[in-house]
């Protein structure tokens, strides 16, 4: 059986890492995630000042290692994935090992921007949620998981992330195959995509 793999985009804060944790928990060892922050490249490959980088421009990411360890993991091999400190903006040194799996969750804020990686889901999902909810949600987590201070977060949410979800994420809910409404709690289409799973992983 070949891996069916998802795609999950939307906004930041939008709810796709609680979707990803629904499904995750619907199917467990049957589920491989990776998140398109692995990817970030290290500061060092920026030529500006740390303050000034913009992490939500498509070209803040190695996509390419990405749809490289994807192909990996469709042709049942283990890959050795980057591991991104939020807090220093660093790739580690260390990588982790990820193991192919049935279903292969892909996780991101701009994964429907690149046709060549779009082009290895068999399910698009785009998780969408109101702006201002986004906003909150992103303000808690970065000031309580990632030592943000609200300056910092309200500079880079009007300087970086809010454009560029006006530029580059929105128009990608169009290329999605299933528009989620509300967030990752939305059950009706949480229970839709879990059958839909489920005939995957066993077909009549």
């Amino acid at each position: 059986m070949s891996s069916l793999i998802i795609g999950i985009a939307g906004g930041t804060a939008s709810g796709k890492t609680t979707l990803t944790e629904i499904l995750k928990n619907s199917f467990k060892d049957k589920v491989t995630v990776l998140r398109h922050d692995y990817y970030y490249y290290d500061k060092s490959y920026f030529n500006v000042p740390e303050g000034q980088i913009n992490f939500d421009h498509p070209e803040s990411f190695e996509t390419g290692l990405l749809i490289e360890h994807l192909n990996k993991l469709k042709n049942g091999e283990v890959i050795y994935r980057p591991v991104y400190s939020y807090k220093t903006n660093e790739r580690l040194e260390e990588k982790k090992p990820v193991k192919p799996s049935p279903i292969i969750i892909v996780e991101g804020i701009l994964i429907f921007h690149y046709q060549e990686l779009r082009e290895l889901f068999d399910l698009k999902i785009f998780v969408d949620t109101d702006a201002d909810i986004r906003l909150i949600r992103r303000i808690d987590r970065d000031i309580k998981e990632r030592g943000r201070s609200f300056d910092s977060i309200k500079n880079q949410y009007l300087n970086t992330v809010k454009p560029m979800h006006q530029k580059y994420v929105e128009p990608t809910r169009y290329l999605a195959d299933i528009i989620i409404p509300h967030g990752g709690m939305n059950e009706i289409a949480n229970d839709l995509i879990i059958r839909k799973i489920k005939t995957h992983l066993y077909p009549d």
